[in-house]
């Protein structure tokens, strides 16, 4: 008997040691956290050597958020990182369930959660998870609070804690399937023609109609919220159109435009990005051009356009102008395969409506109304959809490579 009891407690022992060893390999390593902050958003990234579960709330009285870990392992050197932004005041590490570690954030205002979601190794980066927060009112803030509220993925359960609740789970399914927004903006309008073309042919139809085409293009696909910053022919101001996207919290903004030229041959589809340096001097002007548009119908919204514009310009994160570029690549490769497009094709200009700080912004110049050939083809149905085509593809790609590109 004494024996079998001996043979017993060496198989428990082994059992304990292949447990804890086995914990030991499974654990997630949390290295590095960084906090960063734009005009509406604030964004928390931890570094991490793999993926792992987690569930992040808030709670009230004192305003905190909270993020839950299992079986990982977080460095006590994230207690001390500050946050020059002003959100967060102080960071705890504590013990929650069996395997978990929790992470609680004391807030010195209210904000609400955006976004949660793990991003596999890619490129210098290994795994990295981000929380996406927003401002918002004591109000709101005081509805999103608790565990009915909380964002996880489907795999988290701890002993000690509840599991998610069903609308936990329809929260958390909502943040990993949701549709990627895209707002498409149909420049000129309403008394602002924008160009005229050689048959009297206005800008501001063209636009409007090859919006409209994508848009039905784009919802083919079942991926999309697209959203118009007009749908009829009325006169919106460009700072307006900026303040849709940021609005409906567009992740890709799109100004759709049609040029005129004093030389009836120029042709060619060109996409531009933001730069207070214009790539040269023809988007110089371009881009003062349609910045004047703001003055039409006695509503200046440009008078003080040099200091909002360099303030504008400050706010826009690093990370934005990436993924405009980014984006912008994507457009140009898409289009030169099907389209006439400019030499040097993707330029950079002040636009006004570029300078949303926190949404990917670009500006497709469709091509040049005061030629006769590509008037006439923007104003062909089947020339549109081509286009939307190619841009569809475009906005394809730079979603499926943003799944796997940096956050910083």
């Amino acid at each position: 008997m004494r024996k079998v009891l001996y043979i017993l407690h060496k198989i428990l022992y082994l059992l304990m040691f292949c447990t804890m060893f086995a914990e030991h390999v499974d654990a997630a390593q949390i290295s590095d956290m960084r906090i960063g902050h734009t005009t509406n958003n604030i964004r928390l990234v931890f570094d991490s050597d793999s993926g792992f579960d987690y569930k992040v709330f808030l709670l009230n009285n004192p305003k905190r958020l909270v993020v839950d870990t299992k079986n990982v392992k977080i460095k006590s050197s994230i207690e001390k990182i500050k946050d020059a932004g002003g959100l967060i005041s102080d960071i705890r590490l504590g013990n929650v369930g069996v395997s978990g570690t929790r992470v609680v954030f004391d807030l010195t205002y209210p904000v609400a959660i955006k976004k949660v979601f793990m991003l596999p190794p890619q490129s210098n980066f290994s795994w990295r998870f981000v929380v996406d927060l927003m401002p918002v009112s004591n109000k709101e803030f005081a509805s999103k609070i608790g565990n009915d509220h909380a964002f996880n993925n489907d795999a988290y359960d701890s002993a000690t804690t509840p599991k998610a609740s069903h609308s936990a789970k329809k929260n958390s399914q909502t943040v990993a399937l949701s549709k990627k927004i895209i707002v498409l903006d149909p420049g000129h309008g309403g008394v602002d023609p924008g160009a005229i073309g050689v048959s009297g042919v206005y800008e501001k139809k063209i636009t409007l109609a090859m919006a409209k085409e994508l848009k039905e293009e784009l919802d083919k696909t079942g991926k999309y919220k697209v959203y118009l910053t007009r749908n009829r022919d009325v006169f919106i101001p460009l700072r307006e159109r900026v303040r849709i996207a940021r609005r409906y919290d567009a992740d890709l903004f799109l100004s759709i435009h049609a040029d005129s030229a004093a030389n009836k041959r120029a042709t060619g589809l060109s996409v531009y990005t933001l730069s207070e340096k214009a790539s040269d001097r023809e988007a110089a002007a371009l881009a003062e051009k349609e910045n004047k548009a703001d003055i039409v119908a006695g509503l200046d919204f440009a008078e003080h356009s040099k200091e909002v514009s360099d303030v504008l310009l400050n706010l826009a994160q690093r990370e934005t102008l990436n993924r405009s570029s980014e984006f912008a690549t994507f457009m140009v490769n898409e289009m030169r395969k099907s389209i006439h497009t400019l030499d040097n094709t993707h330029r950079f200009a002040g636009f006004a409506v570029l300078k949303a700080p926190d949404v990917p912004s670009v500006l497709l110049e469709l091509g040049y109304l005061s030629n006769r050939t590509e008037e006439r083809q923007l104003q062909q149905k089947s020339y549109r959809q081509k286009l939307a085509k190619s841009a569809r593809l475009a906005i394809d790609k730079y979603f499926s490579n943003m799944k796997h590109g940096s956050v910083f």
